[in-house]
């Protein structure tokens, strides 16, 4: 039996929460679209990892598997009931995504697909897609920012699965070069809110409904915190760890490292800005 969902909570403008889902179960989104959640919540995760099921001509595909765990693994081939399973695709490489691909292809004899340039030195895509690309009535859009090979999926009424790079309920971490990119992210917010979507659905936490305030709202958070980083940033060289120490009052120790890298990021897109300057591994602001 399908699960039920106490509705998302909206605050902040562009925020959405929920309580944590039931896990390993089909939660209907529209009559073709179902969620099963992987039980590996954490800091970086939320409530767990979305495993989306999406039904087209052929069958159905699985965006994500995420968890290799069993029990996930035979919650998605449950969900699909009596549909055929035709493709596995990945919005991008990190481990929360990739880590059930593989043995749930192995498991059902189907392709893994997922950017033709992969992050992860040691996963090769049984199909690389490319932006622009079609597979099982889904459009590819090359969004990075994130991961450099992350991707979002748009289907033909206008529904985009947004992998990490949108979420409600919290700003995504963008690493440093080669990685990621403050910049990218900026421009790959760009091309989504050019799609006017009707419906957001992220890898992590629940539908966006209220597309343009949570695009809008992400923009103006990293805004924001290029402006923050500007005013507390010492004319002195200074470290990333010192810097992350002015920045992030707090801090819980398990969010260190994700402060860090989009610390990094953003100092790496203000560099090539010309608003500061970085000696060795210390930043300064640029004097004027």
């Amino acid at each position: 039996m399908l699960a039920r969902l106490a509705k998302p909570a909206l605050r902040n403008g562009w925020r959405v929460s929920e309580p944590p889902p039931p896990y390993e179960v089909p939660l209907p989104q529209t009559p073709a679209i179902r969620r099963v959640v992987a039980h590996n919540p954490g800091p970086m995760t939320g409530n767990g990892t979305n495993s989306w099921l999406v039904e087209h001509e052929s069958g159905c595909i699985i965006i994500d598997p995420g968890s290799a765990e069993p029990a996930h693994l035979d919650a998605l081939v449950a969900a699909a009931g009596e549909r055929p399973l035709t493709h596995i695709i990945l919005t991008h490489t990190h481990h929360d995504h990739l880590d059930g691909a593989r043995p749930l292809g192995r498991l059902l004899g189907i392709p893994v697909c997922g950017f033709h340039a992969s992050e992860d030195p040691d996963f090769t895509p049984d199909i690389g897609l490319r932006d622009g690309d079609r597979v099982a009535g889904l459009q590819v859009l090359h969004t990075p920012g994130h991961a450099s090979d992350h991707i979002c999926l748009e289907t033909a009424d206008g529904i985009i699965f947004t992998g990490d790079h949108v979420m409600g309920w919290s700003t995504t971490m963008i690493p440093p070069a080669p990685y990621g990119s403050v910049r990218q992210f900026l421009r790959s917010m760009d091309i989504l809110r050019a799609r006017k979507a009707s419906l957001l659905l992220p890898a992590h936490g629940p539908a966006i409904t209220h597309v343009e305030a949570c695009i809008d709202g992400l923009v103006a958070h990293r805004v924001a915190r290029e402006d923050s980083i500007m005013a507390l940033l010492p004319t002195r060289p200074s470290t990333l760890d010192e810097i992350v120490d002015s920045l992030y009052h707090n801090l819980r120790p398990g969010l260190r490292r994700a402060a860090r890298l989009n610390l990094h990021a953003h100092l790496e897109k203000l560099l090539e800005d010309g608003k500061v300057r970085l000696h060795g591994d210390q930043w300064a602001k640029t004097v004027a």
